[in-house]
Formats: structure tokens, sequence, C-alpha cells
């Protein structure tokens, strides 16, 4: 059954993996145990679940309020404190999760060296299909392209995780020099997950660019997923992939291979 509870094992594993199973209020380091028993007291809307709850949105379907952009994981001391709706905003919290999965990743990518080549092989082994040869493409000022596509709450993690692209982009080298072709089959794998998701935001438009930038952040997070869902149900998933994964998404944003290019 449906519902504003109706968690996917997905959706779980992705809010568990980025936050590191631990609360993402600032300065709260507890652990919240596994996604099986914390389930019900740990998981928290962001925009309440039903109706008369704190930061409810009666313009959101179940679906939405039980997905990842909603959910955000807190201890009980936690949530209980974040009832309160003037101080704790829509905004602010999104802001507290974001920043915590950002802190977190910087953690587990200075303890687990690995986890972008193992990102990096496990994308490029689940996604084998052959592809037409393109150029590649870097765009030389992110900040515009972010504009561009009128980007809003993916703007912060891009800005955020794009320190890591020069450590992306030197295992590339490496592989490349290895006679590695992992690289190009990423790309144009991310590339074709991009415009098949495109094409369903777009539909039958005569102005797909202006649906593009008032779908950008959701037209984003749904490359994401796409790529999330294989990851998780192929054997090489674990959660530090999760967080890898952020990352080779967006390098592959800077490469112009998720959303559109400014005109030069």
């Amino acid at each position: 059954m449906g519902g504003p509870r109706a968690y996917t094992e997905k959706t779980i594993k992705r809010l568990f993996g980025l936050s590191g199973n631990q609360c993402s209020f600032p300065g709260c380091s507890k652990r919240l145990v596994t996604h099986a028993n914390a389930k019900d007291s740990n998981i928290c809307h962001i925009e309440a679940a039903n109706p008369g709850g704190e930061r409810f949105n009666p313009d959101m379907s179940d679906a939405q309020r039980a997905d990842y952009d909603n959910l955000i994981l807190l201890c009980i001391q936690h949530h209980d404190e974040t009832n309160d709706v003037e101080q704790f905003t829509v905004k602010r919290l999104k802001l507290m999760k974001m920043n915590h999965e950002s802190e977190y990743l910087n953690e587990r990518i200075k303890s687990n060296p690995s986890m972008l080549k193992n990102t990096v092989f496990a994308l490029a082994t689940v996604d084998l299909a052959k592809y037409p040869e393109e150029p590649l493409y870097n765009v030389s000022d992110t900040k515009e392209k972010i504009l561009f596509n009128q980007m809003k709450e993916k703007a912060f993690l891009i800005r955020e995780y794009s320190a890591y692209c020069a450590k992306l982009n030197a295992l590339y080298t490496e592989l490349e020099n290895q006679g590695s072709i992992v690289k190009e089959k990423l790309l144009q794998s991310i590339k074709l997950s991009y415009e098949k998701v495109k094409s369903t935001f777009i539909g039958e438009s005569d102005d797909s660019l202006k649906v593009i930038q008032e779908n950008s952040d959701a037209i984003f997070d749904s490359v994401y997923q796409a790529l999330y869902d294989k990851l998780v149900d192929s054997n090489y998933w674990e959660e530090d992939i999760t967080l890898g994964l952020s990352i080779v998404m967006i390098d592959a944003f800077v490469r112009c291979k998720i959303l559109e290019e400014p005109p030069a």
C-alpha cells in the first residue's frame, strides 16, 4: 500500500548511505542503528506526512512525501526540536541535510581513497552498452551553467562537491594511461541516461529549454536515481558507492553530460 511512509528500500538505502547512518542535526554524532529498526523513529519528513503536521504541503503527493528529497535522518531529540516550524523552515532543514551529507562524504573519501575508483568501475561494469563516440566538452564556468539551467537546490550540491572533480579527473587520467576506456563508457552512459530523463519531462512541449530550466533540479535528481537504481540492483552496491556517485554526477554536469550548455 502507498502512503507518506511507504518508503522504498532504495530510498531508505540512499538516505542512510548518504547520511552515514547518523543524525543530520549540526553537532550531533548520534548513530541511528540500522534502517530496519530505526525506520519509524528516525526517518523524518521535512514537509509533514499528514495534514496538521509541521510544514505540511497540501500540493505534494504521498509518493513525494515518502521520497528521498523530503526525508531527513534525525535522532528522537532533534526530531522533536525541529518541530519548531518558525525556526526550522523547509529551506533550513534541506540545507541541514545537504551540509551533513557533504561533511560525511568528506570524511569517507579521506578514510576510503578507493571510493571513486570503485564507483567508476561499478557504474561502467553495470552499464556496458555501446554508444556512438562523441567529443567531450568541459564547461569553463560552472556558475554560468547553474544559472543558465536555473538550478536551485542542486546548485549547493554542485558547488560543494565540485572540489572533488580534480581528484576524479586524476583517476580518469590514470585509467586512460593504462589503456582503459572506462571514462568514455561511463560518461556516454550518463549522457544517455540524461537524454532519456529529459525526454520524459519535455514530452510534447514546444519549448524544451523552458521545461528543462523549470525542472532542472528534478531532472538532475532523476538521472542520479536512474544510475543509483542500477547500482543498488547489482552486485556492486555498497554505501560508499552512493557517495562516490554524487561526485561522478557533478563531474558529468561539468562535462556537459547532464543538463544544457550555455550558448557560446
